[in-house]
């Protein structure tokens, strides 16, 4: 399994390499120090399981990596790295499609949850955003297509993706995409705040 860390720090990626590597004995860790030679690399390694990425770096900043690894590589899963420990900068991250977002603030033991639930295709969502106002509630209800709603009902009754995907006839990428867009409309950041929130609201 390979994963590429991006941060213009050295020693930064040195220390999560380290971190990274307690994934398993098959974990090969990349470096790059900015977002350009990031998304070269990962152009050269399409085997790319992961990339945790720091959201300020010089040049091309880790938004607009994110922005460009979801548009070049929409499979591989993004967890961001961040001293900023505003809401908003969380939330900013989501809405372009990161799997995670980490605090640099936080411990090891939480990058590795983080990174885990990343490649399982869960979403790693901190404290920092569920303990904020507004963080749990639901926004446009209205705004769940019927097919959507399928999906959701499916999430509800707690199953996976592959599940979902065979259920419905549909491609377990579009089965992503329509839980980003059940995400988006529910402003909720996991699967069972979707749950919840879909059945606070009288959906089911």
């Amino acid at each position: 399994m390979k994963v590429l860390v991006v941060d213009d720090h050295p020693l930064v990626r040195e220390g999560l390499a380290s971190v990274i590597r307690q994934l398993g004995p098959e974990t090969a860790v990349l470096g790059a120090g900015d977002a350009a030679d990031a998304l070269l690399l990962a152009a050269d390694h399409e085997d790319l399981a992961l990339v945790v990425l720091d959201l300020m770096m010089p040049g091309m900043d880790g938004a607009r990596a994110l922005i460009e690894f979801m548009r070049r590589l929409p499979d591989v899963p993004v967890v961001v790295l961040s001293a900023s420990e505003d809401p908003a900068d969380a939330r900013r991250v989501f809405e372009h499609g990161a799997r995670g977002y980490v605090p640099k603030s936080a411990g090891p033991g939480t990058l590795l949850t983080a990174l885990r639930m990343a490649l399982n295709g869960d979403l790693y969502i901190p404290p920092l955003i569920l303990n904020a106002p507004g963080g749990r509630g639901p926004g446009r209800l209205g705004g769940l297509t019927e097919r959507q709603l399928d999906v959701l009902r499916r999430i509800a009754d707690g199953h996976s993706n592959g599940k979902i995907a065979a259920d419905l006839s549909l491609s377990e990428k579009t089965v992503k995409s329509h839980i980003t867009s059940i995400f988006k409309a529910l402003n909720v950041f996991s699967r069972t705040q979707a749950a919840a929130a879909a059945r606070e609201a009288g959906l089911f």
